[in-house]
């Protein structure tokens, strides 16, 4: 099916800030003919984001970051993680694509904001929708060639509040990290797995 076999019938802004909130009200085509029903659905609508895994090939190295996360403070709320989940997460670097910019020219940017790594070789490894049931959200994942050997400290933009840790990690251990469920982001997770593919 296509998106012509959707028919929205309105579309009404519940809430605008950082992120916006849209209520859709809609029906669609069913496999077995016909139409559903009118249904209402609140939709999460955010930019598109990228991220890049950022490996040194000679150092056999991945450089990963680590910063606060709002989103992870309110799933420690959950009754689904233990007390040693934190806010801080490991992950790869990421940002938002804005406008005039490709998914490519985040992935250079993001690496110098938040590792101060330049991209020398870009790839791209997949394009997916993070959470396509109340989501607008699609990410893009790279894996860019990197020179890890004076990759750490701190970076990241202070007006956007960012204290982001550079970590430059040899693979052997990252797949440890992998195995032990230290990395709490999809887009890592799927970064990692393709990496290890």
């Amino acid at each position: 099916m296509t998106p012509d076999d959707v028919e929205i019938i309105e579309k009404t802004r519940l809430y605008q800030g950082f992120f916006r909130v849209d209520r859709y009200r809609l029906k669609h085509r069913l496999f077995e003919g016909g139409w559903s029903g009118e249904m209402s659905r609140e939709i999460f609508e955010r930019q598109h984001a990228v991220t890049a895994i950022l490996y040194d090939p000679g150092l056999d190295k991945l450089v990963l970051v680590e910063q606060f996360r709002p989103g992870a403070l309110a799933a420690l709320s959950s009754p689904w993680f233990d007390s040693g989940f934190s806010p801080w997460l490991v992950e790869f670097v990421a940002g938002i694509i804005e406008e005039g910019e490709t998914p490519e020219d985040v992935a250079r940017r993001e690496a110098v904001e938040e590792a101060g790594c330049e991209i020398r070789e870009l790839i791209p490894v997949c394009h997916y929708l993070s959470s396509p049931g109340g989501s607008s959200e699609s990410v893009f994942v790279f894996c860019g060639r990197v020179d890890a050997s004076n990759a750490g400290g701190i970076h990241g933009l202070s007006e956007e509040h960012e204290n982001i840790r550079v970590l430059s990690v040899p693979v052997a251990e990252a797949w440890q990290w992998l195995e032990s469920g230290k990395f709490q982001n999809a887009m890592t997770l799927i970064g990692m797995q393709w990496f290890k593919m």
